[in-house]
C-alpha cells in the first residue's frame, strides 16, 4: 500500500461482544452517579474451548491515579494472554490492574482491556465485580457515541460491531491453520477482498461474493453477524504504487460503475441477506493520493496527477457510496491513510476535505458513510508507549526526530481519533466511528522496547523506544520484523468501532521480484528489499522481506513472522 476527535467522548464507548454479556440495568430510580462504578464485561469470540472478552470499567467516584478490578470465574476459565492491563489469576480469582500508560482514571472516565483465556465445559460470564474493593453495578451494554449499538434514523446501528460475531472468512482459515501454529489464529475474522471484477463470482474455483455471504449466515446462528468486504477495483487503482495496480485504466470509470459496483449492490441487496450486518471498506488507498502525491509535492506521480485532473477517484467513491449506501444494511467505511502518510499538517485537513468531497458526489450524501478506516494493510503501530508527541531531549522536540519528521501523530490510535474529530468538523455525522487495522502491527517479539530509548539525542530517544522497527514511516511492502496487531475487538477506544484485521495476515502485499501474471500487478520496487527508496520514504531501504508473491497470494514465511512477533503474543 501506499504511503503513506468531536473531542473524546463523554464516557468511552462500552465494549461490545458476542457469544457472552454481563448484562444488567441500573436499578430505576438511581442515578449513575449514585453507583460508583460499573463494569462491562463480553465475549466477542468463542470456539468452544478458548474465547476473547472484552472489558471496560467506569468511574463515577473520585479521580484515580491507579485502579484494579476483580471477579471471580463459576467454571474453569483461565486467562493465557491479554492487553492493557496487568492481569493476574488465583485459582477462580482474577485481578486486571493499569498498566503504567492507563492508570489515570477520572471521574465519570472510563478505561478498556482485554484479554483471551481457555475453558472447558461451560463459559459463563461472572456476575460480581469490583473496583478497588468496591462493588460496580454491570453496565446495561447501551454504548453511544461510535461504540454503541444503539439505532440511527434509517435502521442501522450506531456500531455494527457491538453485540455481533464476525466472519471468519473459511479460505483465509484453512491457509492459516495449515500453517504450523497457525490454529492459534485462524479463527480470527479478516476482510474479504473483492479487488477485480472476477472476484465477484470467484477466482479459479475461490469462493465468491454470495458464497462469503452464504458461508456468513451459516456463521450467524441465531446472534448478529458482520461481514467484511474490500471494494477495492477503481479506475487508476493506488497510482502511487505498482504492486497493487488494478485491472481499470484511468479513463474506465463507466465500467467500474456498471461491471463493478452494480453487480455488487445487487448481490448485497438480496433480500436473503438482509439480517447480516455487512461492512464495506471502500477504496483504499485512491483519495488521499490526491493531497499527497500530485502537484509539485516531490512524492508526485504522472498517474495520480491524472487521476486527480479527470476526477474518477472522486466519482468512483461516490457513486459506490451512494449505490452501496442505499442498503439498509450496508455499513459504509472509506479508506483514511494512516498516521504515517495523512499526520502531517500540510495533508490532514486537506485529506478530509477530498473525502467530504467524494462523499458528496455522484448522488452520495454524508449520510452514506458510517465511518472510516485507517492503517488498512499497514504496519503503524497502534500505541506508542514511550514517546509522546510533547516530549523534549535537551531542548529538541519529538517532532524533530529523523523518525517522526514534524509529523503530529505518533500512532494509529490517536490520529484515528483526531482525524476523526476532523471529519466532523467538514461535515460528517458526529457518531461516525473509526476503525482501525491492526493485523500487522503488533511490533513485538524480542526486539520490543521495554521503555525509552536513551536521551542522548532525540534520535536516540525516539528510535530505542519505538515499537514500529520499519527503516522509514513511508515503508509498507512485507516489512521485516512485524507481528499480529491486537486481536479483533469492539469498540476498544473512544470513538473506535473496532480493531479489524482488514488485511488478512499471510496475504502478500506485493511480489519481491517481477511476476508475470494476469492479475494488473505490477512490481514495485518498494517490495524488493535490495531497493534503496524514494522521495516517498526519504530514500530509504525498502525493509521488505525476500521471496514474496504476487499481492493478495499466501506467503508463509512472511505468516510464521506475524505470529512470531505478535503483540499481544500469542
Amino acid at each position: 500500500m501506499s504511503r503513506t476527535r468531536t473531542a473524546l467522548l463523554a464516557a468511552l464507548a462500552l465494549v461490545a461482544g458476542t457469544a457472552g454479556t454481563a448484562t444488567a440495568v441500573v436499578p430505576g430510580g438511581v442515578s449513575a452517579a449514585s453507583v460508583p462504578c460499573t463494569v462491562d464485561y463480553k465475549v466477542q469470540n468463542d470456539w468452544g474451548s478458548g474465547f476473547t472478552a472484552a472489558v471496560t470499567v467506569t468511574n463515577n467516584s473520585a479521580a484515580k491515579s491507579s485502579w484494579a478490578v476483580k471477579w471471580s470465574y463459576a467454571g474453569n476459565q483461565k486467562v493465557t494472554n491479554f492487553w492493557n492491563t496487568k492481569l493476574t489469576q488465583s485459582g477462580t480469582a482474577v485481578t486486571a490492574a493499569n498498566e503504567t500508560y492507563n492508570g489515570q482514571l477520572a471521574t465519570g472516565g472510563s478505561v478498556s482491556f482485554g484479554f483471551q483465556g481457555s475453558y472447558s465445559g461451560t463459559n459463563a460470564v461472572p456476575t460480581s465485580f469490583t473496583l478497588d474493593g468496591v462493588t460496580c453495578n454491570v453496565a446495561d451494554g447501551s454504548g453511544g457515541g461510535g461504540g454503541g449499538g444503539g439505532t440511527n434514523p434509517g435502521g442501522r446501528v450506531d456500531n455494527p460491531y457491538a453485540g455481533a460475531k464476525v466472519y471468519v472468512n473459511p479460505e483465509w482459515s484453512a491457509h492459516a491453520a495449515a500453517e504450523p501454529g497457525g490454529s492459534r489464529v485462524s479463527n480470527q475474522p479478516t476482510g474479504v477482498w473483492i479487488d477485480r471484477i472476477a472476484a465477484i463470482n470467484g477466482v479459479n474455483g475461490g469462493m465468491g461474493l454470495r458464497d462469503h455471504l452464504d458461508a456468513a449466515l451459516q456463521q450467524k446462528g441465531s446472534g448478529e453477524e458482520v461481514v467484511q468486504l474490500v471494494i477495492y477495483d477503481l479506475p487508476g487503482r493506488d497510482c502511487s504504487a505498482l504492486a497493487s495496480n488494478g485491472e481499470l485504466g484511468p479513463t474506465e470509470i463507466d465500467k467500474y460503475k456498471t461491471q463493478f459496483i452494480d453487480p455488487i449492490a445487487a448481490i448485497l441487496a438480496d433480500s436473503k441477506y438482509s439480517s447480516l450486518r455487512i461492512v464495506t471498506t471502500v477504496e483504499l488507498d485512491s483519495l488521499p493520493n490526491l493531497v499527497t502525491n500530485t502537484g509539485s509535492r516531490a512524492t508526485a506521480t504522472p498517474n495520480c496527477d491524472t487521476m486527480l485532473a479527470n476526477g474518477n477517484y472522486v466519482k468512483g467513491v461516490g457513486y459506490a457510496l451512494a449505490k452501496l449506501g442505499a442498503i439498509p444494511n450496508v455499513y459504509n467505511y472509506v479508506d483514511a491513510g494512516h498516521h504515517g502518510w495523512l499526520g502531517w499538517d500540510d495533508n490532514f485537513a486537506a485529506s478530509a476535505n477530498v473525502l467530504k468531497q467524494a462523499a458528496t458526489s455522484e448522488g452520495a450524501t454524508v449520510d452514506d458513510v458510517q465511518g472510516f478506516i485507517t492503517n488498512t494493510a499497514n504496519y503503524s503501530a497502534l500505541k506508542e508507549n514511550n514517546f509522546t508527541i510533547n516530549d523534549t531531549v535537551n531542548g529538541t522536540s519529538v517532532r524533530q526526530s529523523k523518525w517522526v519528521d514534524w509529523n503530529r501523530y505518533v500512532d494509529e490510535l490517536s490520529y484515528a481519533q483526531a482525524f476523526r474529530n476532523e471529519l466532523v468538523s467538514v461535515g460528517f455525522n458526529s457518531n461516525i466511528g473509526m476503525l482501525i487495522d491492526t493485523s500487522r502491527n503488533g511490533w513485538g517479539g524480542t526486539a520490543r522496547p521495554a521503555g525509552p530509548g536513551p536521551t542522548t539525542s532525540v534520535d536516540a530517544y525516539v528510535d530505542g523506544g519505538r515499537y514500529d522497527r520499519r527503516i522509514h514511516v513511508g515503508n509498507w511492502c512485507n516489512q521485516s520484523g512485524a507481528g499480529l496487531g491486537e486481536r479483533p475487538q469492539a469498540s476498544p477506544a473512544a470513538g473506535i468501532d473496532a480493531y479489524v484485521w482488514m488485511k488478512p495476515p499471510g496475504e502478500s502485499d506485493g511480489s519481491s521480484s517481477a511476476i508475470p501474471n494476469d492479475e494488473g500487478k505490477g512490481f514495485d520496487r518498494m517490495c524488493d528489499p535490495t531497493y534503496t527508496g524514494n522521495a516517498r520514504n526519504n530514500n530509504n531501504m525498502s525493509g521488505a522481506l525476500p521471496n514474496a508473491p504476487l499481492s493478495g497470494h499466501w506467503f508463509s514465511a512472511e505468516f510464521q513472522q506475524l505470529m512470531q512477533n505478535a503483540y499481544p503474543p500469542l
